[in-house]
């Protein structure tokens, strides 16, 4: 999967406190295996702390994210807040 075009019903990882308690997503992983991750500000996340959901939930949840469809395998895109742009830097 190259980006979020590919399917907007793929099954993808967010937080539960994303989910569940609207904290503001701050970090998108893109994997190298084409998974998709969504996180806030929350720190030494385990991994019960993630739920799975649909690609358009998440899409719902903050529309910003359209901004990072074309995000390459690899990669993660971070801010310090809401209303911040984007920054799309390495993973590796």
């Amino acid at each position: 999967m190259r980006n979020f075009t590919d399917s907007s019903k793929r099954a993808v990882f967010a937080t539960k406190f994303v989910i569940e308690q609207n904290s503001p997503i701050l970090h998108v992983y893109h994997f190298d295996d084409g998974c998709w991750q969504f996180s806030g500000k929350e720190k030494n996340l385990r991994e019960d702390d993630f739920r799975v959901i649909s690609l358009d939930n998440v899409l719902v949840i903050d529309q910003t994210l359209k901004e990072l469809l074309g995000m390459p395998l690899g990669f993660e895109a971070i801010r310090a807040s809401i209303g911040e742009k984007w920054r799309i830097i390495s993973a590796n």
